[in-house]
């Protein structure tokens, strides 16, 4: 597989982990589906964020080659460092209007720094330090919760930041909606397979079926892990009274469960590390969420190799400018158009909007040979060459 072609299938999987996104805060949530809630919001809540910091993993290892990152360490970390000031900035900037949605890209810009001493490293060691990360990262978050102080659940912004920025760090690493503690997982297992990618290359059957195989099995595993765990009565009245509910009361919280937690689980019980839950930071939900990410990636890598007279550079031209139109989609969500246009939240209409629009953004961007407007200035902020290409890029 060429290089272009890898990452056409890289920016297929970006373009899904987006308008999965755009689901998750879109979507209405009550529904038909197991628990009364809606199988699209029970698809995308907590696998499209995860599928985002997993890629946000691989482009970090693509962009950064092992044999140059070797020869110039310093370059290296210091483009991710600056690259992770500025998404941090950015994501405190449209954190300050109001538009509902727990704003990603401060976490990410933190989460960004957890590459910097690893970048040397290469897949295997990546992948043994995701696997023992995210084992053991969920068992850390609950002993030191304990003794943390309640999360606020701020959206971190230039404002949190000056009004509480003890609280705002705290939640950033810890306690709030995508701790880092517990994310870096998916971060070293991005790195871990953009190794394996560099290393083997994208048309390698051993990594197609890798990520597909491996990502789906760690995915069913993780379910079942957590079914047979909540088939014990004796769990269930323990996560009942871990959140102050009574015996008769498990609908309510297998309702709550499934649609998902605020990047924690409850801390007053052990046995939810051994549920799935969305955004919960379990190890069951770290496994499955990985799993997918996984999953999806390979498959998207497969895809685009399998059909290759398919015009995927402009299909998938909307996972070249994700950083673009996520702010964009944001900020949209913060004016009124977001509150009762079209473009709102909770309705069929609002989540088609914005995933046409982004499509077409995509692939207009595509067409032109251009990054989207805020991945050239990051492009320009950390390599200082002009930002056209001719061929897409991860």
């Amino acid at each position: 597989m060429t290089t272009s072609r890898r990452l056409v299938g890289i920016d297929l999987a970006r373009t899904l982990a987006l308008l999965g996104m755009f689901a998750a805060h879109l979507a209405v949530q009550e529904g038909d589906g197991p628990g009364g809630v809606s199988w699209l919001f029970q698809l995308v809540a907590g696998r499209s964020s995860a599928l985002f910091a997993v890629l946000a993993g691989v482009s970090i290892a693509l962009a950064a080659p092992l044999s140059a990152v070797r020869a110039d360490p310093r370059l290296h970390r210091r483009r991710l460092l600056v690259r992770s000031a500025l998404i941090a900035v950015i994501g405190l900037v449209i954190g300050l209007p109001s538009s509902g949605i727990a704003v990603i890209l401060t976490y990410y810009g933190v989460l960004f720094c957890c590459a910097l001493p690893v970048l040397r490293w290469e897949a295997r060691s990546l992948a043994w330090l995701a696997l023992g990360w995210g084992l053991l990262s969920p068992v850390v978050s609950l002993l030191v919760r304990q003794v943390l102080p309640e999360p606020t659940l701020m959206v971190p912004s230039l404002a949190t930041l000056l009004v509480a920025p003890l609280q705002m760090v705290l939640e950033l690493l810890v306690t709030g909606y995508y701790p880092v503690l517990t994310w870096a997982t998916y971060l070293f297992a991005g790195l871990a397979v953009g190794r394996w990618v560099q290393a083997r290359g994208g048309a390698d059957r051993t990594v197609l079926g890798g990520l597909v195989l491996g990502g789906a099995a760690s995915a069913a595993l993780a379910l079942v892990a957590s079914a047979l765990v909540l088939r014990s009565q004796q769990v269930r009245s323990a996560l009942l009274d871990s959140v102050g509910l009574d015996a008769g009361s498990w609908a309510t919280l297998d309702a709550d469960r499934r649609t998902g937690f605020y990047g924690t689980h409850p801390e007053e019980s052990a046995w939810w590390l051994g549920v799935w839950a969305p955004h919960s930071g379990s190890v069951v939900d770290l496994v499955h969420t990985t799993g997918t990410a996984l999953l999806v990636l390979g498959g998207c890598l497969a895809l685009v190799r399998l059909t290759p007279s398919l015009p995927w550079p402009i299909l998938a031209g909307a996972g070249r400018a994700t950083l673009t139109l996520y702010v964009a989609h944001v900020l949209v969500l913060s004016t009124p158009l977001g509150d009762t246009g079209p473009l709102a939240r909770d309705t069929t209409t609002g989540l088609v909007l914005h995933s046409v629009l982004a499509l077409t953004a995509g692939a207009l961007i595509a067409a032109s040979g251009r990054r989207g407007p805020l991945e050239a200035f990051l492009h320009e902020a950390t390599h200082g060459t002009p930002a056209r290409s001719s061929s897409p890029r991860s």
